[in-house]
């Protein structure tokens, strides 16, 4: 099993080793990535003999969020395309969520947008306390719509509602009073860290654990094609609003967006 824009490698314990690999770009979640992170979770990540996952992301960031080209290719799609494509990320996200192997995220240099939604569907992730956080699409002009679900599941609404709106950058330690990582470790500490999460996972039954996993996302927050479905619709519709088209268009040249103020 190769890929395009992942790294793959599974040691002899049967643990897997993922790692966003287009560090030129950020590791942003390109139409590419979304295909392949798919297809993985969807094969490896359903295979009896994977004890484990750990994802993580090559160079400075471990995920910068939404591609550009994509960005671009989106201002002038007709809304079918937009709704098609949001698609895609969402069941991306839904195929990470439901998987029945643990999925442990390694987090470092900085998540953003879709890189918070990659965090909040691990079932644990540990991030180095130097990483930045941010929900920034309403910088935008654009909602966090298909991460949505998979973030209020995490955080909660009440914490959710202080930074999923505001598009405000945070660090570590704060992600991890917020929920959406398990802990904040000093960066020389983060691969022992994600060790001893993965260590526990190698004396227990491997059908169990997927088993207890999808009990646990039956009890949680209700995350359905409706839902999906909604979420989608929620995006398309911020779309076609005057301020996606002007929010893009600033960020495209570097340029202010007229509500700006700082």
């Amino acid at each position: 099993m190769s890929y395009d824009t992942l790294d793959l490698r599974v040691d002899d314990r049967g643990v897997a080793y993922v790692t966003l690999n287009t560090p030129e770009k950020r590791n942003v979640l390109s139409a590419t990535m979304i295909a392949e992170l798919t297809d993985m979770a969807r094969t490896l990540g359903a295979a009896p003999d994977t004890r484990a996952i750990v994802l993580a992301g090559a160079g400075k960031v471990f995920c910068a969020g939404g591609d550009l080209t994509w960005m671009k290719a989106q201002i002038e799609a007709d809304r079918e395309t937009r709704m098609r494509e949001a698609r895609k990320l969402a069941e991306m996200l839904q195929a990470l969520n439901e998987m029945p192997t643990p999925l442990i995220g390694r987090i470092h240099g900085g998540a953003f947008g879709g890189g918070v939604g990659m965090a909040c569907v691990c079932d644990v992730a540990i991030a180095a306390d130097d990483t930045t956080f941010g929900l920034t699409e309403t910088r935008l002009g654009l909602i966090p719509a298909t991460i949505g679900p998979y973030v209020l599941a995490r955080m909660g609404e009440g914490k959710a509602r202080r930074v999923f709106m505001s598009a405000r950058l945070f660090k570590a330690p704060e992600a991890a009073q917020l929920g959406i990582i398990a802990r904040a470790v000093d960066a020389d500490d983060l691969d022992a860290a994600i060790e001893a999460e993965v260590t526990p996972y190698l004396s227990v039954a491997p059908g169990a654990v997927g088993a207890a996993k999808a009990l646990a996302r039956s009890l949680g927050p209700r995350i359905d094609s409706a839902v999906i479905d909604d979420t989608i619709k929620r995006l398309a519709d911020t779309w076609e609003q005057d301020e996606a088209m002007k929010g893009i268009q600033a960020f495209l040249s570097k340029t202010k967006p007229p509500w700006s103020q700082m």
